[in-house]
């Protein structure tokens, strides 16, 4: 379900965070869909507890998961975080556009980045 890349610069509680992010964002991880609690997730990925911790409250203070105490943590993906996070990629995807236009990118060329979603062609 997770995996974390080492090479990847983020810290690996990002990595766990953006995951799951994700996976409910898309649906994998339907709202009311149970999360391994923080000592399983543990030690399916041979990492610290509180690094899982630190990624549950991050998506918890996001409203992508509910805590409920003595029952575990539960996918709720809350409409005005998908659309807060919607908001969050639209933000980077115009500074990165911009920036791909001064190193002279054209119109076509990025509106068929975006059609394929990003996918190297």
């Amino acid at each position: 379900m997770i995996s974390i890349n080492y090479r990847d610069p983020r810290p690996i509680y990002e990595q766990i965070r953006d995951e799951l992010r994700m996976l409910i964002l898309t649906g994998v991880l339907p709202p009311g869909e149970k999360l391994p609690s923080v000592r399983e997730l543990a030690q399916e990925l041979a990492i610290n507890p509180n690094t899982i911790q630190r990624a549950y409250r991050e998506l918890e203070q996001g409203g992508f998961i509910d805590s409920v105490p003595g029952k575990g943590n539960f996918a709720a993906l809350k409409q005005e975080a998908a659309s807060q996070r919607k908001d969050e990629l639209m933000t980077r995807l115009r500074e990165t556009a911009a920036e791909l236009r001064s190193l002279g990118a054209g119109e076509e060329e990025l509106l068929a980045c975006v059609r394929e979603g990003g996918e190297k062609t």
